[in-house]
């Protein structure tokens, strides 16, 4: 991947929708902080509700909005230009703001909730909006640079409006107040700045009502199966943090011995956590979807799910005494910390490529509205998992051991997404294979068709050549592959849920051969990816055998571009035939260099056979000057030389 590409910045556009996201949530949680300590250390009342019932009856405010008016949100964002929605949002929240001011101002608790409820309406209109908009704001190869910095900009949100909520509301309440008239004013003021986005559907008719709107949005979130489990996957991350964040004060009281200053350190390290997260997965990712990280981020919450359960299951000796200083000079309360934060880690690793495809396979007439359904389920989940915690605390359960039934629950989530979608198993395979064993370096990456179908040509080298080539483009690819194969006991699930595609010779298997053909023909028609290795075999001395012709008759038969590929690097490795047997094979160094060098696509009017080969050997390193060994890089094309 070229270095360019790595520095290219995000643009104008993309910042000004940031930094109206940032000042949003920053404002959401301002309000929200400083009106649950005013009830709580006020002795607040409201329709004889005691302070505890009031804070979670102020928790449900704000999200039974994104139940209610997602559908209507999604439908108006795929509706109307999103660059003018996002305006008039902004403008809402800064007259919302002014009325939850005078509500902090005169004490009226009346005012202050339904203020709150209003921000959670404006937050449900919001998010179709800044999610439909990032696709149309960055290049598919930012998409999840882009998301990450937005996961870690409402983090950091969160956690900044956290701690000046607490703040302010041991000042004058004319000051919280006057804070976030500003920030909205502000938030107004960036929210201007978002470039014009035309409507995705123009002419979409927008339905008033509630269930059958909601009802439609989820069948269209269902659309796609791999983005209706990743909504399913980020509502269930979102169940798991709203019960962690419920349970943590009462975890820092009770098990770890800390006072209020260790209740919000510890909210601040999961919110930064989820930061890091984010930023982390953007960097393991290689600019572009990247769905193995996701068993990754999963395999971590549940270990730091336990971990936590783990740590904190002895009670304090004296409840609720400690300080942050005094709380990290103890043994727990360093476990305690790494805990939270390698937590909020995995999330952030976890939701990012999920939130980043279900932007990029959505339909673009329709993304807006699959958004709202995932904020949709986000709040059916998070009010799932606030009952659900309900009923385990009343059955006796404690803090600790809830964690410990999350973590469990979590490993059976994943093995049935997994068993569904196996794509996320196989990516993982795919990232380990091209960025840990070895060290994937690409060339031209551009000139594979985002959309529409092309046949992809390769030289042969090892038996996992299928798998550096899937690790090398989001899209999935069908792969032409002996018909053996698949009949391997260890192995052959993978090439099943890879759809690769069996073939076999003429000798061999004429039916199996035809059966090939039609299943190519079948692919292609229905604009997907082929990849054949044209040699038919692995290189035995790392050269490149002479293409056999089934290319032309695939073009025959399906007219569509072949884009050549040069795979260097991987001869001698473990995976290829150096040597008369394994223990002659060579591992190399961890992370060996591997390279891909895409070629520019042949029409199919021009491909032949000879054709195609010199573009495959064009794209392999030149022979050195020295004689090179047999079976190195350089005798390959030193015994091609270009010919044909």
């Amino acid at each position: 991947m070229s270095s360019k590409r790595g520095t290219e910045t995000l643009g104008g556009g993309f910042w000004a929708l940031f930094a109206t996201q940032f000042l949003g949530a920053f404002n959401d949680n301002l309000f929200k902080t400083t009106l649950t300590v005013t009830i709580t250390f006020s002795s607040v009342s409201f329709a004889g509700l005691p302070p505890t019932a009031l804070v979670a009856l102020a928790g449900a405010l704000l999200i039974l909005p994104f139940a209610l008016f997602s559908a209507l949100a999604g439908q108006l964002a795929d509706r109307f230009p999103k660059d003018r929605l996002i305006a008039l949002t902004k403008l809402g929240e800064c007259l919302i703001m002014v009325l939850g001011g005078a509500g902090l101002v005169w004490g009226s608790m009346s005012l202050c909730l339904g203020a709150l409820f209003l921000l959670g309406t404006q937050s449900a209109f919001f998010g179709p909006l800044k999610y439909g908009a990032l696709p149309e704001l960055l290049k598919p190869h930012q998409l999840v640079k882009g998301n990450a910095y937005v996961e870690m900009g409402t983090f950091l949100a969160i956690l900044l409006g956290t701690i000046a909520g607490g703040v302010l509301s041991s000042r004058p309440s004319g000051e919280g107040a006057g804070v976030g008239v500003a920030v909205a004013v502000v938030g107004f003021l960036a929210a201007r700045r978002v470039p014009a986005l035309p409507p995705a559907d123009p002419h979409l008719r927008v339905e008033l009502g509630w269930f059958r709107p909601t009802w439609q949005l989820v069948g269209i979130g269902r659309q796609n199966r791999a983005v209706f489990h990743s909504i399913l996957g980020i509502s269930w991350f979102w169940l798991l943090g709203a019960v962690v964040l419920s349970v943590l004060p009462e975890l820092v009281r009770a098990h770890w011995g800390g006072g209020p200053g260790v209740v919000t350190f510890a909210l601040g390290a999961f919110s930064i956590g989820v930061g890091l997260g984010a930023l982390l997965c953007e960097k393991l990712s290689f600019e572009q979807i990247e769905l193995g990280l996701v068993p990754f981020g999963a395999l971590g919450l549940t270990l730091f799910l336990a971990l936590l359960g783990f740590v904190s299951a002895p009670l304090a000796a004296h409840p609720g005494a400690l300080g942050v200083a005094a709380f990290l000079g103890e043994p727990r309360g360093v476990g305690a910390t790494v805990a939270v934060v390698l937590l909020a880690v995995s999330g952030g690793v976890f939701t990012v490529p999920l939130y980043t495809l279900l932007q990029g396979r959505s339909e673009p007439g329709t993304r807006s509205r699959v958004v709202a359904a995932n904020n949709v389920l986000n709040a059916v989940f998070m009010v799932v998992g606030s009952a659900v915690l309900a009923l385990l605390s009343s059955a006796g359960m404690s803090t600790p051991q809830v964690l410990l039934v999350l973590a469990i629950v979590n490993v059976g989530v994943a093995v049935y997404t997994y068993s569904v979608v196996p794509e996320f198993m196989f990516r993982l395979v795919c990232w380990v294979l091209a960025h840990v064993v070895y060290k994937l370096e690409i060339q031209g990456r551009d000139r594979i068709p985002k959309v529409g179908a092309a046949v992809l040509v390769c030289n042969h080298v090892t038996f996992v050549d299928w798998l550096i080539l899937s690790a090398a483009t989001q899209r999935p690819i069908r792969f032409v592959m002996h018909y053996e194969f698949l009949a391997l006991p260890l192995t052959g699930r993978l090439f099943r849920d890879a759809k690769v595609i069996p073939i076999a010779s003429a000798k061999e298997n004429p039916e199996v051969l035809e059966a090939a053909f039609g299943s190519i023909r079948e692919a292609l028609a229905e604009g997907e990816l082929v990849c054949i290795f044209p040699e038919g075999r692995l290189t035995r001395d790392g050269r490149l055998s002479p293409f056999r012709r089934g290319i032309e008759r695939i073009v025959e038969g399906a007219p569509v571009p072949v884009i050549p590929l040069g795979l260097h690097g991987l001869w001698g490795s473990w995976f290829s035939r150096y040597g008369k047997g394994p223990l002659r094979r060579r591992f190399g160094h961890l992370r060996q260099p591997v390279s891909l060098m895409v070629g520019a696509p042949l029409a199919p009017d021009g491909v032949t056979v000879e054709a195609v080969e010199r573009s495959v050997v064009a794209l392999l390193p030149p022979p050195s000057p020295e004689a090179a060994p047999a079976g190195s890089a350089a005798s390959v094309t030193a015994k091609r030389g270009g010919a044909r």
